[in-house]
């Protein structure tokens, strides 16, 4: 029987919910507060100031990066504005920045950052191009690509995850603008046109991370609880190419203990933060089912991502600060980023040995709607302590080492979009709520048995600071 086949996903699942019960139970402290976290709960007056200038600068790096012909946003930027004139990035856009540049317009919008027809402008712009130019195989399209014509750069893959994300923001944009029979039909078009089952590579379960020409499908599979979740929403609510939710039970769902939480992931950040910038999964809960009912937990997405990023911010404090002076209870966060080695794919585990005492803003910002007690006042301290060395026409920049006094030269387009999506679920819930608008995201929830929670007694629970979260129990009972 093949290792991705049901029977065998189940046991190996069954064996994961076993384990987290046994790791959590003995010291599990649970708030069962209101069915939704305060997530979207008004902020003060100065921590809406810092968020409002924090989302502007963010935006205007969508606004100035974008090419307006083809509607694709560059991967990378200098942070100053400048426009690069050489190097290996210039002129490379990604799909996955363009995914987030296209949510990105509906929030500038507004908030009247810029007026409806510009917005609407942009959003067409890249539409058009998508619909009728792009290079693609099966509805999936190239990760990165020339920013002017769109052609194929660094012989990249057809990108299950950044085609994903890009449908995200395509997704978002019809439901913003969906008094627009243009941009609702091509939207639905470039959505309807995708071959899920295809890039499953002859899988019933797991998706390959992506295609080539040269190679056919790569080997490696979205088999483990990741940023993946965007990407089998998407593909079970798909009206045209859906694939079977029985794949949403199929990932690997690892333990880790950090610090004194204990949660599914051993990834770094970003793995919670990019599906959930528009899956709202705060009033979703999977209850028992039959021979199961006795088994606790099951996963609850957010209150698990809450938990990641309170133990990265309290292992920082408590442990990493002893190795590493700028690190503190304030200055804290790695992700996947710049380094002064060049870009680094850090933060799977918080004992990574390359960790060497940089900072990655979008750790914490991406975070905002997670966890804002403690990401709010990391941005406050970085952007005080350090001002214009770290902070400036994009916001932050894409990391730096308080150390050593290295900041990197650049921001990254997908780091400067999880920033600005998480401040804005934080401030409003709006991009939850454009995409889940979208009714092939609630079918697709619905049918992976992630029903709305609407009894208070069966709420999510939450995690409280300093305590391990419950590892997915959502039934509250």
């Amino acid at each position: 029987m093949p290792a991705d086949s049901f029977p065998f996903a189940r046991f190996q699942r069954l064996l994961a919910i076993l384990l987290a019960a046994a790791i959590s139970a003995p010291s599990r402290s649970i708030d069962r507060g209101a069915a939704r976290p305060a997530s979207t709960k008004a902020l003060g007056e100065a921590d809406n100031d810092l968020i409002d200038d924090l989302s502007r600068r963010s935006f205007r790096y969508f606004l100035e990066q974008t090419n307006p012909v083809t509607g694709l946003v560059l991967d990378r930027a200098a942070a100053s504005g400048d426009v690069e004139k050489k190097g290996a990035y210039e002129g490379i856009a990604s799909i996955a920045a363009t995914g987030f540049g296209l949510t990105a317009y509906c929030i500038a919008a507004d908030h009247r950052w810029i007026s409806h027809s510009v917005a609407r402008q942009r959003v067409l712009a890249a539409l058009e191009y998508f619909d009728k130019k792009a290079p693609r195989e099966h509805g999936w399209f190239y990760h990165f690509v020339d920013v002017a014509t769109g052609e194929r750069r660094w012989k990249s893959e057809v990108s299950s995850i950044d085609t994903a994300i890009l449908l995200a923001g395509v997704l978002t944009g019809r439901q913003y603008f969906h008094d627009d029979p243009e941009i609702v039909r091509l939207a639905t078009e470039i959505y309807q046109r995708v071959d899920f089952p295809w890039m499953m590579g002859g899988s019933q379960s797991y998706f390959s991370h992506g295609w080539t020409p040269e190679q056919g499908f790569l080997p490696f599979r979205w088999d483990t609880y990741s940023e993946l979740i965007i990407l089998y929403v998407l593909a079970i609510g798909s009206p045209t190419h859906p694939i079977s939710p029985d794949a949403w039970d199929n990932w690997k769902l690892p333990i880790v203990e950090v610090g004194s939480y204990t949660y599914v992931g051993g990834g770094p950040l970003f793995i919670h933060q990019y599906s959930q910038a528009w899956v709202d999964l705060r009033d979703r809960g999977t209850p028992g089912a039959g021979m199961l009912d006795f088994i606790e937990p099951h996963v609850n997405y957010f209150a698990n991502s809450v938990a990641a990023t309170r133990a990265q911010q309290e292992v920082f404090a408590k442990q990493l600060s002893r190795a590493y002076p700028g690190y503190s209870a304030n200055i804290w966060g790695v992700t996947a980023s710049d380094s002064k080695k060049g870009y680094t794919n850090w933060g799977t585990t918080l004992t990574d040995t390359r960790i060497d005492g940089t900072v990655v803003p979008s750790a914490a910002a991406g975070s905002l709607m997670f966890a804002p007690d403690i990401c709010i006042p990391a941005m406050r301290t970085m952007l005080t302590r350090y001002g214009k060395k770290i902070y400036g026409r994009y916001g932050f920049a894409d990391a730096f080492n308080p150390t050593t006094g290295w900041v990197s030269q650049y921001v990254i387009g997908i780091d400067v979009g999880i920033t600005l999506l998480s401040a804005e679920n934080l401030r409003t819930g709006k991009v939850w709520e454009w995409f889940m608008q979208n009714a092939e995201a609630e079918r697709a929830l619905d049918l992976a048995g992630l029903v709305k929670v609407r009894d208070t007694l069966q709420a999510p629970k939450l995690v409280t600071p300093g305590t391990s979260p419950p590892i997915g129990n959502s039934s509250g009972l």
